[in-house]
């Protein structure tokens, strides 16, 4: 069921910038960037309320807490970033540059969460840094 789910999302996410792409004309950035982040805070609390899960939030713990925080700034400053260079660059180069956030979400995942390490992961990661370099020179 999981690989629906990451089908679904990689589906969505391609939409994502070129929606992204068409909206940002004429308009700044980081305004675009607002606008899309209260679409997904509406979005994210209606289904948290519409599925009677509010109510946990009181079970969160601290360390949860903190790097759920850490994560929405990850992603605020990631956001902020994607939205300025698919603004002035062109969405086929930028998407793709965008998308080695897989290969430093491996190493990341190695180094950080201590993930095993195999020739897979190696040969797979190499494989979409050449890819994306190729498709921006």
């Amino acid at each position: 069921m999981w690989v629906i789910y990451a089908l679904l999302s990689a589906l969505f996410a391609a939409l994502t910038s070129i929606l992204a792409k068409i909206g940002i004309q004429n308009i700044n950035s980081n305004l675009a960037v607002a606008i899309r982040t209260v679409v997904v805070l509406v979005m994210a609390w209606a289904i948290v309320f519409f599925s009677g899960k509010h109510n946990d939030i009181v079970n969160i713990g601290q360390k949860n807490m903190l790097f759920l925080i850490l994560s929405g700034l990850a992603t605020g400053l990631s956001w902020l970033f994607y939205y300025k260079a698919l603004q002035i660059g062109e969405a086929s180069k930028v998407i793709p540059i965008d998308k080695l956030s897989l290969v430093f979400g491996m190493v990341l995942a190695f180094i950080v969460l201590k993930e095993t390490i195999t020739i897979k992961t190696i040969i797979g990661g190499a494989l979409i840094t050449i890819g994306t370099f190729v498709l921006i020179f």
